[in-house]
């Protein structure tokens, strides 16, 4: 599949956030995205082998696609959570539920709704190249996590990974992308969350746990209908 590259967008510290977009115009885009917190590296592993698959096998369907490898390049150099202002990005979207309060620094939602740059950039990218639905990676223990119209993508994946499915993450998330995106652009959210690094787990054997199955989804027609 070819590719082209986004103009980048910049973290409050300036650094490069990368955007590619495939080859083909369409209404809705599917989002592959990962790194929204700096320290969840074994969601930015897998986007990045699921990326090098889809640009390096030319006999692959075309669809069309948005890929952000990292969102939060400030979190992520520093190895932490939250950006360099301090706040953690999947707090920030201007949801109906989004609170100023918060109990734990590393839920710090911003000093308002959309208020990093980060974040800014991401938006501008739904409204010109409007999402159908959002695959998030993400690593906290095994789960995918669906919000709006994603079900069935968190059973398809299930059905390879044995991952547990849940409508909802178990404690409340104020501002987040899943609440945000199927409200104001209709996109379903599925967040992937990978199993953290362990002895007897490497960034490796998680992609190689789920590399079958998210090969398979996205050339499936399962996300085709998203886009319809």
């Amino acid at each position: 599949m070819i590719f082209t590259e986004l103009p980048s967008g910049k973290s409050f510290e300036g650094n490069e956030i990368e955007a590619h977009k495939s080859d083909v115009q369409a209404d809705k885009y599917v989002y592959l995205m990962a790194g929204t917190h700096g320290d969840e590296v074994e969601g930015v592993y897998v986007l990045k082998k699921l990326f090098e698959w889809l640009k390096e096998d030319h006999t692959l369907k075309d669809i069309p696609l948005v890929v952000i490898p990292i969102l939060n390049p400030d979190g992520y150099r520093s190895q932490s959570r939250v950006n360099s202002q301090g706040v953690d990005l999947n707090r920030n979207y201007p949801t109906d539920d989004w609170s100023g309060e918060y109990t734990q620094d590393k839920y710090n939602p911003g000093a308002g709704p959309l208020s990093e740059p980060e974040n800014v950039f991401l938006d501008k990218l739904f409204k010109k190249y409007h999402p159908g639905v959002i695959l998030s990676f993400h690593s906290w223990k095994p789960i995918l996590n669906y919000n709006g119209d994603a079900k069935d993508i968190a059973d398809y994946l299930a059905s390879y990974n044995q991952y547990p499915v849940a409508g909802d993450i178990g404690y409340p998330t104020p501002g987040s992308l899943g609440t945000y995106a199927p409200a104001k652009y209709s996109a379903p959210v599925l967040t992937f969350e990978c199993p953290t690094l362990k002895e007897d787990l490497t960034l490796q054997s998680i992609w190689e746990a789920n590399e079958k199955g998210l090969k398979s989804l996205l050339q499936s027609e399962l996300i085709s209908k998203k886009l319809s």
